[in-house]
Order: structure tokens, then sequence, then C-alpha cells
């Protein structure tokens, strides 16, 4: 007791009474169905609350759980309003005077739906006009009087939800901080903050909606005056299009918005003003900071629906575009009377925005000229059939376009356009002949036909080029003569792909860009060209490739090029080649070819291929070295045929072989040639991979001429046919290295020939050869005679021995004395062994 007494005492009891006037809830069931009732009465609404306490700290009030509103029945079932915990505080003043009043209602996590009925009314009609009948002291009065004041209301993490009839929106707001008050006598006042997302998709980057606003009572809610003001401030434009349509639509960019209205629904002041920081599509890098932005007003009228005195600008460099008229029933059947003029808009205005929103365009390229256009767009409900009618018309003055090399510049004479709704069917019917239709867009489609206009590309006849731009894609069809050179350059101007290489000649054009706007990178032309006295010169190539003829025809992923006929290098090739498209330089695509050739040399193909050709021999161009890549960064295959092959002296005829060139690898299979009066057949494979190349064949000699053999060597050193198989291996970059390096076997089967140089000792005439067999072992740079037997017309002999530069050979006979040839081809000399009494001579 004396404790109690202290000041300590007294001031543990009041602190512990605080924790419990601040903790304790008691149960005040009791007065429940008084507040459902109160409640109801102010929503016109079903009111459910599960449970009632009341709290008496930090201000007298109650806790309800289980708060429902229920929904009007013409706008659906489902409950209109629903939160697990609302808090009621009551005005003191209230108390004393011995009755509730709610000051301040809290709202945690509540669930809104707003719904729209089929007749597009929505369900918070009634309740506002419902409020502006009840006569209710502003929220924050002053003086004491018996009229209840208007409650404080908040909600802290809500969401409000949008209905549409029975159907539920996927779109709603989340994370919404909510408040509602009465400002004055007259006048209500509204606050909100909130993330707008899609219950059915992840959403990171909505940004942030504001909206602020007030309302006066008014006996009918069209007569309501009112001020609201919203703001959508850091939307993602990506994120944007996922919102509005379901899917991200590849778009990027800052989007900032601002709308504000003011007057009364049936006459409504409407200001709108958006912008957009780096706008560009997804897969577009680099071109600069690109800002749109553009202001809007006019009147909206909610008795008839029409949106009325429309005024937008858009500011685009030094000029404009604006849009101006009416519209009505915008969320049915929609109808407007629209105009809209586009006034000294600079071309490089209009290509910073075809830069961002098209990969390819080059970073340094430039334009200057202006772009003029005046168009209209009406769609009247009188009409049965509501046709969209567009139509305009515009012109640009003189284009050029330029990028950073001086010598480069593409001028355009001034380019008409017009926009139509193709509602004239001739009209459109001309347009069709003139450019084939290869899409699948409607013909009454709105769209733009730009053309025809002349493009001088450095003929005396200039290109003709029509086009079209409609919603889903664009096409243009280029029709005329051209330089080559010119061509390539306006086309990488463009951002068109086409390859880095040097040309320069007359083509003859029928060519078609179109493309989808979705489609990512540039369109690539279709159509056909026809070469004519084309020179070019090609990287890698040490000589330029003069193209005498040829058709090409571009298809949407390959080029056929047929009928060429081409030199390089002394060398006349005729035949076709198919290209995959897209083709990068560095060999990721694969050729196709049917070649031929008049003549193949290979010291020519050595100049043409090789850069160091004056320092290596002919084969040198095979070498995988650093300054010839040319076979390194090709891959082909195909068919190739001569009428002659040349490989330093040795001459064929009639070649035809399949030859496969990838990574590096080259293999030439079904090698066929005649050769020294006889057949070749055989397979080649060389690797270029590596820093010393490796070789490796085999094949088949059949009834080959001996004697030309000789005559090729410039000795006659031997007559006859003959039949050999081969094979063999080898590496290295020159000859000495390939001999060096090279192992392999010969099997060699010859008949009807002459030695002429050998004369064995007990003989007059040189040896003759009736048959000979052998096998023939290459190593270090020598051959080795395996199983070798000779039968002369006389005599059979066993062979041994090996040749190199030297020749190291015995002639042996059962039971009669050996003969050992050395010396050399030309000049060999015949000995008899030792034991034997057999003379031998050289014929003189």
């Amino acid at each position: 007791m004396r404790f109690l007494r202290s000041r300590r005492g007294l001031v543990t009891a009041g602190v512990f009474l605080l924790l419990v006037l601040f903790l304790v809830r008691p149960g005040a069931n009791g007065l429940k169905t008084r507040i459902v009732r109160s409640i109801s009465a102010a929503l016109g609404r079903p009111v459910e609350v599960v449970s009632v306490n009341l709290r008496l700290l930090p201000q007298p009030g109650f806790d309800l759980q289980g708060f429902v509103v229920h929904e009007d029945p013409k706008f659906g079932s489902e409950p209109m309003l629903r939160a697990g915990d609302v808090t009621a505080a009551l005005r003191l003043m209230s108390l004393l005077r011995g009755r509730l009043e709610i000051a301040r209602l809290d709202l945690t996590e509540p669930s809104l739906n707003l719904v729209r009925s089929e007749d597009g009314h929505w369900n918070l009609e009634n309740l506002i006009q419902r409020a502006a009948q009840i006569p209710v002291a502003p929220t924050a009065k002053s003086k004491a009087e018996r009229r209840p004041g208007f409650p404080y209301i908040e909600a802290s993490r809500g969401r409000i939800n949008l209905k549409f009839g029975a159907e539920k929106k996927p779109y709603t707001l989340s994370a919404a901080d909510f408040s509602l008050w009465q400002d004055s006598e007259n006048t209500w006042g509204m606050r909100l903050q909130a993330q707008p997302v899609r219950t059915d998709l992840n959403l990171t980057d909505s940004g942030t909606l504001r909206v602020n606003g007030s309302w006066q009572r008014a006996t009918i809610l069209h007569d309501t005056p009112l001020r609201f003001a919203f703001a959508w401030d850091a939307v993602q434009l990506g994120q944007l299009t996922k919102l509005a349509f379901g899917n991200d639509k590849g778009w990027r960019g800052t989007i900032d918005a601002a709308v504000s209205l003011s007057g009364t629904p049936a006459n409504l002041a409407v200001a709108a003003s958006g912008s957009a920081e780096d706008f560009r599509r997804y897969d577009v890098v680099g071109g600069g900071q690109l800002r749109l932005a553009a202001q809007c007003h006019g009147n909206y009228s909610s008795v008839d629906n029409v949106v009325s005195d429309v005024a937008c600008r858009v500011p685009v460099g030094g000029g404009d575009i604006t849009l101006g008229g009416s519209a009505a029933n915008l969320f049915t059947s929609p109808t407007y009377d629209l105009t809209s003029t586009v006034t000294d808009v600079p071309i490089q205005s209009v290509l910073a925005l075809v830069r961002h929103t098209r990969p390819g365009v080059p970073n340094d390229l430039a334009a200057t000229g202006q772009l003029d256009a005046s168009m209209k767009f009406r769609r009247d409900s009188k009409v049965t059939t509501s046709v969209s009618l567009w139509e305009g018309s515009g012109r640009t003055s003189t284009v050029r376009l330029s990028t950073g090399n001086p010598n480069t510049e593409l001028v355009l004479d001034s380019v008409p356009f017009t926009l139509t709704s193709a509602a004239d069917t001739k009209q459109h019917d001309n347009l069709r002949r003139a450019i084939p239709r290869k899409s699948d867009q409607p013909p009454s489609a709105a769209h733009i036909e730009i053309g025809p206009f002349a493009l001088a590309l450095g003929r005396p006849t200039p290109l003709t080029v029509h086009g079209r731009m409609g919603r889903d894609g664009y096409r243009f069809n280029l029709q005329g003569e051209a330089q080559v050179q010119r061509l390539l350059q306006a086309a990488r101007i463009l951002g068109i792909p086409a390859q880095q290489l040097s040309a320069d000649g007359p083509a003859e054009l029928d060519l078609e860009f179109a493309a989808q706007w979705s489609d990512p990178g540039p369109a690539r032309p279709t159509g056909k060209a026809q070469l004519r006295s084309v020179r070019a010169q090609v990287h890698g190539l040490n000589a330029p490739l003069e193209i005498a003829s040829a058709n090409l025809t571009l298809g949407p992923d390959q080029v056929h090029a047929e009928n060429i006929v081409a030199s390089a290098a002394g060398t006349l090739w005729h035949g076709s080649l198919m290209i995959p498209r897209p083709c990068p330089m560095s060999g990721g695509c694969l050729i196709h070819f049917d070649l031929h050739a008049d003549e193949i040399a290979t010291d020519r193909l050595n100049r043409l291929l090789n850069p160091n050709a004056l320092q290596q021999p002919w084969y040198g161009f095979l070498a995988a070295s650093p300054p010839t890549p040319f076979l390194l960064t090709v891959n082909a295959e195909g068919k190739l045929t001569a009428n002659q092959v040349l490989i330093r002296k040795l001459s064929g005829s009639h070649l035809s072989a399949e030859v496969e060139l990838k990574n590096g690898k080259l293999r030439v299979s079904d090698l066929h040639a005649d050769v020294l009066g006889g057949k070749h057949t055989g397979e080649w494979k060389s690797d270029f991979t590596s820093k010393t190349p490796q070789y490796s064949g085999s094949g088949k000699l059949e009834r080959v001429s001996l004697g030309q053999l000789a005559e090729l060597m410039k000795d006659g050193w031997i007559t006859g046919l003959a039949t050999a198989t081969y094979r063999a291996i080898a590496s290295g970059l020159s000859a000495d290295e390939l001999f060096a390096s090279a192992t392999g076997s010969l099997q060699v089967e010859a008949w009807s020939g002459v030695l002429p140089h050998i004369v064995l000792a007990d003989a007059v005439a040189p040896l003759q050869i009736r048959h000979l067999k052998t096998g023939l072992l290459l190593r270090d740079g020598r051959f080795e005679v395996q199983d070798g037997k000779l039968e002369t017309p006389t005599e059979i002999f066993q062979v041994t021995g090996s040749a190199s530069h030297v020749l190291n050979l015995k002639l042996a006979r059962v039971g009669l004395p050996e003969f050992s040839i050395t010396g050399t081809l030309a000049a060999p000399h015949v000995s008899v062994m030792p034991a034997s009494e057999t003379r031998a001579a050289l014929k003189p």
C-alpha cells in the first residue's frame, strides 16, 4: 500500500493502466448491429462485419474484423469492398454529447472492385450521388453541431480490381494507398497512389500512378463540378505494352504521362501531355538519346460520349505535327473526324526515329530536307459499312543522305506520298499491279503509298521506286538500271546488308524490299538482277573478277546465280552458285556451286589466291598462312569440271570432281581426268587448319602412256603402257618439304615398253618390257622396290633396290649372273655382278 501511495507507485500504476488501455480490446459485439446499420445506411449497400472490438487508446474507437460491403445486384454478386481489418476512430466531442460519430476509417489491405455495367454505368456513381445528398459536415469541422462529420477514410496496401459486367479483367492497381475526405461544405477530396499491374503476368516496372482530385455536391452526377489530376511516372515502355496487350512488344524507354480534368462530366476540359525518354526498339544499340513528347487538349461530354475541339501538337525539330477534330463513342463503336498536318518536319528527325525503331541504320547517317503533309481521318457511324476513310498527301523536299565518308551521298528528288484506306478499288488495283503484293495484309487496310519517284544511281536511266507502308509492315519495289558500286553504297547508307566488296558495272534490277515492322533486322531484297560487264575486287583474290554476265535470283533464304560467264586470272568460268542468306564473309554459310572452266592452271590459281605467289611454289595457295586467309574463310561444296587442267607441265583433260571445302579442310572426291593418254580416278584431302598443311590422297591411273611421261620429263627413257594405284601422305609448304615428308605406296603394272638407255651386257638391243609388275614404297625421299618382276621377250628378272635422284637397282635371274643399274635415269650405268662374265654396256 505504501508503494502505491508513493510517486513511483503512482507512475507505475499509470503506465500499467495505459498499457492495458492500449492492448486490451474488449468485445463490443453489442454495438455491432448499430455500427453495421449506420455504415450500411450511409453507403446504401448491405454491410457485414464478423466482429467488433472496442479500442480506448490512442483514440477511442472500434476494430472491425471481416468487413465486407456487398455489391448492388445489378453490378454482380461479388462484394464491392472487402477488408480484413478496419479501424474506426470516434470523435471525442461526439462522445461528450453521448453520440457515436466516426472521425476516421483506416482500412488495411482492402480489396475494391470497380464494376462497369453493360449500360455504361459504374458502381461508384450512386455512392457519389448518395454522399452528395446526405447532409454531413466537413471532415475537419471546427465547431460542434448535430450533423455528423464526414469521416476521413484511408486505405493502405490495397488492391483495386476492374470488372466489365461479370468478367473480371486482369488489370488491377496494387499497393494502393487511398484517401477520401470532405474538404468543405460541398466539396470532397481524394488521393490515390498505386502501381498498375496485371494479375496474369509478372510486371516489375510499370511505374506509379498518382491521382489527386476534388468534386462538389450536385443533384445530378453529370453536373458535378470536378477537378482531377492524373500522373503516371517512370513507366518502362516494354512493361507498359505488356500491361496493355499481354506481351512485350519490344519497345524500350521511360514514359511519363499527365492528364488533368476540370469542369463537369457533361462538359469536361481535358489536357494531356506525355513523353518518352530514350525511346528505342529492344535490339537497337546506340544512335544517341531520343525524346518523344506530345501535348493535347479538348473537351469531353459524358452525355453524348463525344470528345470535341481536340488539339494535339508534337514538336519535331523546327517543325511540328498537329492533330485536331472530334471523336465519339471511343469504347463502343468509335466515330471520328480528325485532321492532321505535318509542317517543316526535318528529315533528320524522321531518320532519328527510324534509327531507334529499325536496327542496322548507320549511326553516322545524316539527312537534309523537310517533310510536309496534310491528312484527314473520318469514320461515320451513319454509314452502314462504317468504313474508315483515311486520305491525304504529302511531299518531301530534295533529300540528301550521307555518311562519314565524303564520297558517299544519296540524293532523292522530291518524294510524293498519299494516305489512303484503299476504299477506291481501282486505285488499289493499280498499286497492286505496280507492286505485286506478297504479304497477307488485306487490300482495305489503310496504308501510305510512296512514289513513284526517280533514284539516280550512276546510269543514264534512273531507277523507279514505288513503296507502300501499312500497319503491319512495308514494301518497296525498285526497277531500272544502276551502277553496282553506287547500288552497294546506297544499300550501306540505308543500312541494308551488302557485301563489303569493290565492284562496278551496270546492273538491271527488279527488286523488292518487304518486311513486317516486328521483324528483326533490316529487310532483305528479293527479286532479280542481271549483271553485265561487272568488274569486282573480292577480298582475298589477287586479281579482279570479271563478270561478263550473270543472272541473279534473290530469294528470302538464298541467292541463285545462274548463267555465269566470268573470268579471273586468265581462266574463263561458266556455271551457277547458290548462296544462303545471310552469308557473312567469315564463312558461316555453305555455298553450293556447279562450275566449269575452259582451263585450270595451278600457276594461275597460285597467282590468284596466294598473296606470296612470287615467293611460294605453285601449291602455296593451299597453305594455311596468315597472308592467304581466303580458303580458310570460305565454305563451299559442289561439282567442278574443266576442259583442260595444267599442273605445271602435266596436262590433263575432261576433268570432273566433287569438291568440298569446310572449315579449312578440302576434299576432292570422285576425281576423274584424262592424263598421259589414259584415265585417272581418285580422291584427295587437304587440311589447312594447322601451321603446316597436311595432304593425303589415293587413286588409280589406267593405261597411261609411259612415253608421254618421258616426254614430260624431257628424256625419252621409257616407252609402253602402264596401270598404277597409289596412296600418299605429305605435309609442308615447299616442294622440298613435301618430298621429304612424303610417304606412300605405288603398285605398278607396265607392258609393251622399252628402256632405251639400258642395254644388258649379253644383248645387242635396249631392254624391252614385255610385262613389269612391282610395288614401290616411298619414304625418306626415295622409292624402294618391293616384289618387282620384269619379263622380257626372253627372260624373267627379279627387281630389287631403290631409286631417288640416283638409281641403285639389281636385276637377278635364277642360276645366271645379276645386273646392277646405277647412275641416273638419263645416264644409267649397267654392270655385271663380280661373279658373272656377262658384260653390259651403255647404249651410245
